[in-house]
């Protein structure tokens, strides 16, 4: 097991926030923590910038 710090950025869509920002983190692996830490605007609309620590389970 090992820890990974993120920094992506999500694109925000219409429904739960929550649900969106867990699907991304999901992607990487297992969240221990994160946090939005800005909000960037683009033509697409608002592109949320993360900070968070996933957790890697290594196969052995």
């Amino acid at each position: 097991m090992r820890l990974e710090p993120l920094e992506p950025r999500l694109l925000r869509q219409g429904g739960p926030l929550l649900d969106q920002v867990r699907q991304a983190l999901a992607a990487h692996g297992r969240a221990l923590r994160w946090a939005i830490t800005a909000v960037e605007p683009s033509p697409a609309g608002p592109v949320l910038v993360i900070e968070a620590v996933v957790v890697i389970e290594d196969d052995l």
